[in-house]
C-alpha cells in the first residue's frame, strides 16, 4: 500500500511538473506571438513607387488609395490587398499593391481607355475608343477632348453612346491618335453634321478655330497643324486646313484673325 501511495504521489509530481512546462511553453508561445503582432503593426510603408498613371498625378494616387488611419501600417495593407475589394476609383479600371519591402510598395495603376467625352445633363460623359461610356463625372479631365457636334439620346453608364452613325468613333479614335503622334493638345472637337457624307471637322485650341474640313488626309493636315502652331501663340483666329493638298510641295494657308 505504501508502494502504491508513493507511486501515486509521483506520478502526480510528474503531472504537476508537466503541466508547468506546458505552460512554460504556452507562454513562450504566447509571448513570441504578441512581439510579432507588436512588430507586424509598427511596420509602416513609407516608400511609395507609383506606375501607369497618366490622368491622376501620384500624390493624388497615394492619397486615394492610402487614405484611412491604418492603410500604411504594412499587415493591414497587405490583407486589404490581397483580401478585400479594391477602392473603386473614377477613371481607374484596376491598381495592384506590390510590396518590394515591409516599408516599399509599388502601386500599379491600370487607367480606363478614355478618347473624349461628351456634355450631358451636367456631366461630362466620358467613352473609349468603342463609345462605351466609362465614366461620369462632374470635371473636365486635362488632356481629353470635349467632342461636340454629336446627336445622341438617354446616356446610360457602361452602354455605348447611342449615335446614328457607328462609324464616328472610329474617325474620332483616329484624329485623336494622330493629334497625340504629333503632340497636339485640342480643348475641344466639333464634328459638323457628322452623319453625313463629307461631314466637316473643327478643332479649338485656346482661342485658335482650326477648319480640317473633312475626315480624309487627317495626317497631312495635323502634321501641318503642328508646324503652324508655334506661330500662333497669342493670337486669336481661323486656321483653314481644310484646302490641305499632299500634291502641293509648299502649301500656304489662311489665317483670319478674329
Amino acid at each position: 500500500m505504501r508502494r502504491r501511495r508513493g507511486y501515486a504521489g509521483y506520478s502526480g509530481f510528474r503531472r504537476r511538473r508537466r503541466g508547468k512546462r506546458v505552460a512554460i511553453v504556452l507562454g513562450v508561445l504566447l509571448g513570441i506571438l504578441l512581439l510579432l503582432a507588436i512588430v507586424l503593426f509598427s511596420v509602416r510603408i513609407s516608400e511609395i513607387e507609383v506606375t501607369g498613371n497618366k490622368q491622376y498625378t501620384k500624390e493624388q494616387i497615394i492619397e486615394l488609395i492610402f487614405d484611412g488611419k491604418w492603410s500604411r501600417n504594412s499587415a493591414y495593407c497587405y490583407y486589404e490587398n490581397r483580401f478585400r475589394e479594391h477602392k473603386s476609383i473614377p477613371f481607374i479600371e484596376e491598381y495592384k499593391i506590390e510590396f518590394k519591402s515591409p516599408t516599399k510598395v509599388e502601386i500599379v495603376v491600370f487607367e480606363k481607355s478614355v478618347v473624349g467625352y461628351v456634355s450631358y445633363m451636367s456631366s461630362y460623359m466620358y467613352f473609349d475608343k468603342d463609345g462605351i461610356i466609362v465614366e461620369s463625372s462632374g470635371e473636365q479631365l486635362p488632356g481629353v477632348p470635349w467632342i461636340t457636334g454629336l446627336e445622341f439620346g438617354h446616356i446610360v453608364l457602361h452602354q455605348p453612346l447611342p449615335v446614328e452613325n457607328q462609324n464616328t468613333f472610329e474617325e474620332i479614335l483616329n484624329l485623336t491618335q494622330v493629334l497625340s503622334v504629333n503632340e497636339v493638345k485640342v480643348d475641344k472637337i466639333y464634328y459638323h453634321s457628322f452623319v453625313a457624307s463629307g461631314g466637316q471637322v473643327e478643332l479649338y485650341i485656346g482661342d485658335v478655330v482650326v477648319e480640317l474640313g473633312s475626315s480624309e488626309n487627317l495626317s497631312g493636315k495635323v502634321a501641318e497643324l503642328a508646324d503652324i502652331l508655334p506661330e500662333l501663340t497669342g493670337l486669336a483666329g481661323t486656321l483653314y486646313l481644310d484646302t490641305y493638298d499632299e500634291t502641293v510641295a509648299s502649301p500656304t494657308y489662311t489665317f483670319k484673325k478674329k
